[in-house]
This record gives C-alpha cells, structure tokens and sequence, in this order.
C-alpha cells in the first residue's frame, strides 16, 4: 500500500542562463511582466544544466524525501530521457507504475529572468498520448492521489482516476497548473467534485473561479467541491480554508535563486502533513519551509527537505501564521 501516488508529467529540464531584459506591459486591466531577448542576435549561453523535472515526479521525490512509500504513474519515452527518469525514480525509491512507450519523453526549456522568476518552454512528447486503457489499475494501492497538469487527451486520464478514487475512497490532492486553470471550472467539473484537497497560485485561482478577494477565492474554490483550498501568492505566502478556519502564512522573504519547483514543493509538504493527519497550521508550515529550502538553489527537486529537517527548520524559525 502506497501513502501517495503521483499523477502527472516527467521531463527533462534544461536550464538555460544568458543575458535577457525585463519588461512590463500594462493595460487598463493587468500589468504584465515579460523576459525579453533581442531579435535578430545571436545570444551566447553562460551556463547550461539538464535536470529532472514535471509535475509528477518532482512531487514524488519530494514525498519519498518526507519519508513517505511513494509510486508514481505518468508516461515516459523510450529515449535517454526516460531511462534518466526511470533511474532516478528507483534510486529515490519511487515505484515507476505508467507506461514506457516508443517516442520522445517530455522535454521543458526554463529561461530564468533577473528578478529570478522563470519562463518555461515545455514539449509534451509522449505523455501527450497517455490513455487511462494503458494503466493497470491493480497496482493503485494507495491512501491518496496527487495529480498535477496532464493536458490534450491525457486529460481523461485524470478524469478517469477521479471515479477511480471515488470508487476505492482515495483522497485528491489536485494541483492543476495554468494548462488546466485557464480552462476553468466548468472543465474540470468532473475532477473537482472528487478532490480532498485543490491547491493553486493567485493567478490559477482568478482562472477557475474568477476574480475576487482571497476570501472569495478560498470560498468559490470550495464550491466546486474540495474541501479544502489553497492559494499560494509568491513571496507574499500561501492562504488556506476548510470552511471552519481562513489561514494565511507569510513567508519569510528568503533569497531566490531559481524559483522552479517551488509550487511542487509546498503542495507535497503541505499535503505530507494531510498524510500525517496534522492540523493546517502544521500542513503550512510544512509546505513553506519545502519550498523556501527549494528557491535557494537551482533546480526542482535541489534542496527538497526530509520530514526531520523540515521539523527542525520550522521549530527554528516558524512562519507567522493569521487568521483572515
């Protein structure tokens, strides 16, 4: 029996570092910040790195990290991609529980900016082509899911495990990422209404259920049917309700690095305290201190935390917790 299986991509990431401008765009709605580059140059590259990556397997290195029995199910290729990321998963001890099919595995290009934040350039491969039919479902022993974004027609894969855990009383942890978002509620009605837990950013948030304050955010979210929702919002911290308590962690204001993988790394300690059966304001504290030990180096599974140092770093220096 699994604690948490994860659902979702597995890609090799390659991090690029040259020069690039910052601009913001602004207009009678929003204010947007774009990376720029010049046309027509040719740019030389100061650093290169590959690294593993996606939604899926970031989160499950950092459940196995936290000390959790792990499997994780998702489509990888038949190429060097997918032989780094079958050995990686074994060597973390994560059980590998998709598919391993002819094609390219999932490939994502982040550009860093110079404030730290990050563009990212992501090919599919053939997790794109990922069919619930493929999975064996014999396997899915499991307290909990974890899904994040699969996009196109793996979408139903989703769906499909959705029933899957209402059927076998399986706790979700949804974490859809701005593919699915900007689809918004109505879309994802079918996953929604089987999720424990939907965990967005600020901006993922406004896509699902509209605009609004953070409270009406927390209370619309609900409405569609997790029982509990949480919204990160960056350097500010993260909000959480389970429509008996409104929280809000504010976050320590550490250096940033690179922030890629910091989402992953809160919605796993987060959730890893809901495996623990810990209070929220314990599941805060435990998502923050993953990802701010993650935006403090390079890369989304660096730094990722065991559950003693994240104790440890929380016991040290706990974060301000509020009622909202």
């Amino acid at each position: 029996m699994y604690d948490i299986i994860t659902v979702g991509s597995a890609t090799v990431d390659v991090f690029i570092d040259t020069d690039s401008e910052l601009i913001t765009i602004k207009t009678h709605t929003r204010e947007e910040e774009l990376i720029a580059y010049p046309a027509g140059e040719k740019l030389l590259i100061k650093h290169i790195k590959f690294m593993t990556g996606g939604g899926g397997t970031n989160t499950a290195f950092a459940f196995s990290k936290l000390g959790h029995n792990v499997g994780y199910l998702g489509k990888i290729g038949k190429d060097d991609g997918g032989r780094r990321i079958e050995k990686l998963l074994k060597q973390n001890k994560i059980k590998f529980l998709g598919v391993i099919a002819d094609g390219m595995t999932s490939y994502s290009v982040i550009l860093d900016s110079i404030e730290h934040d990050r563009t990212i350039l992501t090919y599919k491969g053939v997790m794109d082509t990922f069919e619930f039919k493929e999975i064996n479902t014999k396997k899915l022993k499991t307290n909990w899911f974890y899904f994040s974004a699969l996009v196109e027609k793996s979408y139903d894969v989703l769906e499909r495990l959705a029933e899957f855990a209402q059927n076998k009383d399986i706790n979700i942890v949804f974490n859809p990422s701005s593919y699915l978002a900007k689809k918004g509620s109505k879309y994802l009605e079918k996953v929604l209404k089987n999720t424990h837990v939907l965990i967005l950013n600020k901006e993922e948030a406004e896509m699902v259920v509209g605009s609004g304050s953070i409270q009406d955010l927390l209370e619309k979210i609900r409405e569609t049917g997790p029982e509990i929702a949480v919204i990160t919002d960056g350097k500010k911290g993260a909000y959480c309700s389970d429509g008996r308590q409104k929280l809000y962690i504010k976050a320590h204001g550490v250096e940033v690095v690179e922030a890629t993988g910091a989402g992953d790394a809160f919605a796993s300690g987060f959730t890893s305290g809901l495996i623990r059966k810990k209070d929220l304001k314990f599941c805060l504290q435990l998502g923050l201190a993953n990802a701010e030990s993650v935006i403090g180096q390079k890369g989304a599974k660096s730094n990722l935390l065991s559950y003693r140092s994240a104790c440890y770093r929380i016991r040290k220096n706990p974060a301000k917790i509020s009622n909202l």
